[in-house]
């Protein structure tokens, strides 16, 4: 078996979305040592799946797709200093402000002086709801299905049905829209649409998608596969059985923080980690995500270089 490697750093920066980039960036412009480790082949994070408009106009003054504004601000990262590693698991942060990662060539320790995360959100899946029935293929989160469909190539069913209005869900359904493909609607447990006011405009309304408030999917139906729902309508109290072959939820965000969980004490985590973008909170846009982590950066590396200098000086 291979010895743990040990490297030294500054900053360990953990992901490399949109807040990822821009504070490792901003921090090794003002001279701090900065690694950044991605599990992901690519910088970009979530971005590089996101084909739609609707990134760039607040931090470039200039509307543009996920990937667009993905090598926009790849640009400021790789012209940095930051050292990059990507296909690199981190598997744990310990108190001893240590990292244990994991790539092709093995184990590697990672020694630092500050920790910054920015690990996205994970959404939640159905059955995080108490849904009955099967089990069957076709089921999947809405990111999952833009992943797939976006950056896999894969395909999905052709009678889409969508729980829950966020964001994510309503731009998935123009999507399947536009792939000539049935969204046979959305259902929505509470009386309004989420979501921004733009995609309602732009996704619900522009393509037509039938919106059923008040309801939610009580059970699933069919087996290998997908054939279709229960819906249950919260006002009426009946039960209305949906057909479709796939199921695509949107039922929110929840901040990433798995690998700090361990070192939270007394409901706080060790002042050398930090949070930023959607491991922060869930961001509406990527330009917000980008502009806290470059601001996050930017105080973190100030403070480091500050006391590099002071230790030089005594």
């Amino acid at each position: 078996m291979s010895p743990v490697r040990v490297i030294k750093t500054d900053i360990l920066v953990v992901g490399s979305g949109a807040a990822g980039m821009s504070a490792a960036a901003a921090s090794a412009a003002l001279g701090a040592e900065v690694i950044v480790a991605d599990d992901r082949g690519v910088p970009g994070g979530v971005l590089n799946q996101c084909v739609h408009s609707g990134f760039g106009l607040g931090r470039y003054g200039k509307e543009m797709t996920g990937p667009e504004y993905s090598e926009k601000e790849f640009r400021r990262f790789s012209e940095s200093s930051s050292v990059y590693l990507p296909n690199c698991r981190v598997l744990s942060l310990s108190s001893d402000r240590t990292a244990l990662v994991s790539d092709a060539e093995g184990l590697t320790r990672i020694v630092f002086t500050e920790c910054i995360l920015a690990t996205g959100c994970t959404e939640r899946p159905l059955w995080s709801l108490p849904v009955a029935g099967t089990r069957p293929e076709g089921i999947y989160t809405a990111g999952e299905a833009q992943e797939m469909i976006e950056l896999g190539g894969y395909d999905t069913g052709s009678r889409i049905f969508i729980l829950g209005s966020g964001d994510i869900g309503q731009i998935m359904a123009r999507r399947f829209v536009q792939l000539g493909k049935t969204v046979v609607g959305m259902a929505e447990i509470s009386d309004h649409l989420g979501g921004m006011k733009r995609n309602q405009e732009e996704c619900i309304k522009a393509y037509d998608i039938p919106v059923i408030l008040n309801s939610t999917v009580m059970e699933v139906h069919g087996f290998p596969h997908l054939t279709g729902v229960t819906l249950h309508h919260l006002d009426s109290g009946t039960d209305e059985l949906i057909e479709c072959d796939t199921l695509i939820t949107a039922l929110g965000l929840d901040p990433d923080r798995s690998l700090a969980e361990d070192l939270k004490k007394d409901d706080a985590y060790p002042a050398w980690l930090h949070f930023c973008g959607n491991a922060d909170y869930v961001h509406e846009i990527a330009d917000s995500a980008s502009a806290q982590g470059e601001k996050l950066g930017r105080s973190i590396a100030n403070n480091i270089v500050k006391r590099k200098k002071e230790v030089r000086d005594v």
